[in-house]
């Protein structure tokens, strides 16, 4: 079976700045995949350059199509969505409001089961439905921007950073809103610093540096590579001392 997400040999410029080189990588269906790196890896960059907000050069596709003619409303239609890293909320329009700008390309009926969807893994968002975005905290914020791209019900949800800010009791429910969203069958792309975090929920795991992948494999592979534990996971084997 052809993957749900498929990129190869991608490369991604800001003019004569390549900041992402050679990169390929597949999602399947029902597959939770994580990117981890340092910041200016270029794990946005690949994000972005996926969801057709940056121009790649190589191949994308996605479902078995060609991403190439598809701009970013055809690739929302097809079932492919992102969560930005700065959430880019509308914070002078309400909760529900906000959701329903993620539902603009859908039946009015199938945006009627996306709300209940969204409100059933995210209670707090129903309760608050009619409050300002902007007056929200950082984890009910990440829960919207959750919730608006879920709306158009994807195939594949793409996350830049969605532990960002968060403190550690939000962000554990967070990673386990993810975990629900492949048991509902929803693929999830997630791009997260928090390696220790990210390496738990996922199936497979790619290492990004300096716009490469230097390491990629099963997520308990990657987890348990030395240089990974030493790098991105806050410790060293004991005959090097701990970080």
């Amino acid at each position: 079976m052809s993957p749900l997400l498929s990129v190869s040999d991608v490369h991604v410029a800001y003019g004569k700045v390549e900041a992402v080189r050679s990169v390929s990588l597949d999602v399947a269906d029902r597959e939770i995949v994580t990117i981890v790196g340092a910041n200016g890896a270029g794990k946005t960059t690949l994000l972005n350059a996926i969801m057709g907000i940056l121009p790649l050069k190589g191949h994308a596709a996605f479902a078995g199509v060609d991403m190439a003619a598809l701009d970013i409303e055809d690739r929302v239609a097809a079932g492919l969505s992102l969560v930005p890293e700065h959430r880019e909320l509308f914070g002078t329009m309400n909760i529900e409001d906000n959701l329903q700008l993620g539902a603009f390309r859908i039946a009015k009926a199938t945006a009627l089961r996306s709300f209940e969807r969204v409100y059933a893994l995210f209670p707090r968002l129903k309760e608050r439905r009619k409050q300002l975005a902007g007056t929200l905290s950082g984890g009910e914020q990440q829960m919207l921007a959750m919730g608006r791209a879920l709306m158009g019900a994807p195939k594949l949800l793409m996350l830049d950073e969605p532990s960002l800010g968060l403190a550690p009791i939000i962000v554990a429910d967070i990673f386990r809103t993810i975990g629900e969203l492949r048991a509902a069958g929803v693929s999830v792309l997630l791009v997260e610093q928090n390696a220790q975090a990210a390496l738990q929920i996922a199936d497979r795991a790619y290492v990004m540096e300096l716009g490469e992948f230097v390491l990629n494999g099963s997520a308990k592979v990657v987890a348990a590579d030395k240089r990974v534990a030493a790098s991105y996971l806050g410790f060293q084997d004991e005959d090097e001392g701990t970080v």
